[in-house]
């Protein structure tokens, strides 16, 4: 079992910039692909980008493209979302979550193993 806890949530006006952690509660963390999505109020989960194992790739939808970056660090078990030119309509409850192995990337939440408690991000106009 693994656990994930996500931090670095918060208020923030619209073109500001939030970096989201998520720390992982396993030895083994260069095996998970890992991935960032949001949720809002009657919405399902959204993909918001992901990361896959040993940081070899990125994928994110055209929705964050260009703001969105996702990182990892395996020695400190996070993986991190930097968000840079916030806006109103990325106000959700973020989410990362962790598949192990796996070889490519992965888009759905189906597709993941462990989830994170979720941490809020709400942009002011």
């Amino acid at each position: 079992q693994v656990q994930l806890v996500e931090s670095g949530g918060g208020l923030v006006q619209a073109g500001g910039s939030l970096r989201l952690s998520c720390a992982a509660s396993t030895r083994t963390f260069g095996a998970y692909s890992m991935g960032w999505f949001r949720q809002t109020p009657g919405k399902e989960r959204e993909f918001v980008g992901t990361i896959s194992r040993s940081g070899g790739g990125t994928l994110y939808p055209d929705s964050v493209k260009g703001r969105f970056t996702i990182s990892r660090d395996d020695a400190k078990n996070t993986v991190y979302l930097q968000m840079n030119s916030l806006k109103v309509e990325d106000t959700a409850v973020y989410y990362c979550a962790a598949r192990r192995y796996g070889g490519t990337y992965y888009t759905t939440a189906t597709e993941y193993d462990y989830w994170g408690q979720g941490t809020q991000v709400t942009v002011s106009s």
